[in-house]
């Protein structure tokens, strides 16, 4: 049970208006021959993920999009969302928003209201359907657990619909989680082993089965088919 794995902080550094980040997976399904130098294709439908610090008071300013999944995962502080899809939500620390825009489309702004700097993960999926409604879904994992996010059958309602599933592991030390499936997953928070090797905060890692063991209070994103 082989990985590869990425470290984030091999990767340049970009950003745009308020805020700094490191562009981690860029697929070309979505970006074309735009892929920054060193990143990695995702897997499935999922096509981006970006490791992101807001600047105290940042903002992403209001911008639309159209047929791509949005999901943000707080990893420090808050975040105030505007939007066309529940305007004034606010998220905390550990909190996942999912925003579908389907063929509807929506338009949102995320800002940091604190006089502190923040972090997100932003990751990216395309839908399976062409002009889907757009929606809305917030999560609030817990210590311990690991929650599905997105992916399933289009007859449940508890995360939108797609061949392609994350995963939230808020996992406490020595806490163990297995997936027998192929598989990206990102270290957002903490240390762990993946299948023998170490893994720290800011490691993205690959393989086609997952034995991860957390070695101290850990926040992995997992991604799979």
């Amino acid at each position: 049970m082989s990985i590869d794995i990425l470290h984030r902080d091999d990767l340049q550094l970009g950003g745009f208006a308020g805020l700094k980040e490191h562009r981690i997976v860029m697929d070309p399904k979505a970006f074309g021959n735009h892929v920054n130098p060193g990143t990695w294709a995702g897997i499935g439908n999922f096509v981006y993920l970006a490791d992101a610090r807001f600047d105290p008071k940042g903002e992403t300013h209001l911008h639309d999009h159209q047929e791509i999944d949005v999901i943000s995962v707080m990893v420090e502080g808050r975040i105030a969302h505007e939007g066309s899809l529940e305007n004034g939500q606010e998220l905390n620390t550990f909190d996942v928003q999912v925003q579908r825009a389907g063929g509807e489309g929506f338009s949102h702004n995320e800002i940091n209201p604190d006089d502190v700097t923040n972090r997100m993960i932003q990751l990216w999926a395309l839908p399976d359907k062409q002009g889907q409604p757009a929606g809305y879904k917030v999560y609030h994992p817990k210590w311990g657990e690991v929650l599905d996010i997105y992916g399933g059958a289009s007859e449940q309602t508890e995360t939108f619909d797609s061949q392609t599933f994350f995963k939230i592991g808020m996992l406490n030390p020595k806490q163990k989680f297995d997936l027998e499936k192929n598989f990206i997953a990102y270290l957002a928070t903490g240390n762990g082993i993946a299948n023998g090797k170490e893994i720290r905060e800011g490691d993205l890692f690959r393989g086609n089965n997952l034995g991860f063991e957390a070695t101290e209070k850990s926040q992995v994103i997992i991604a799979h088919t």
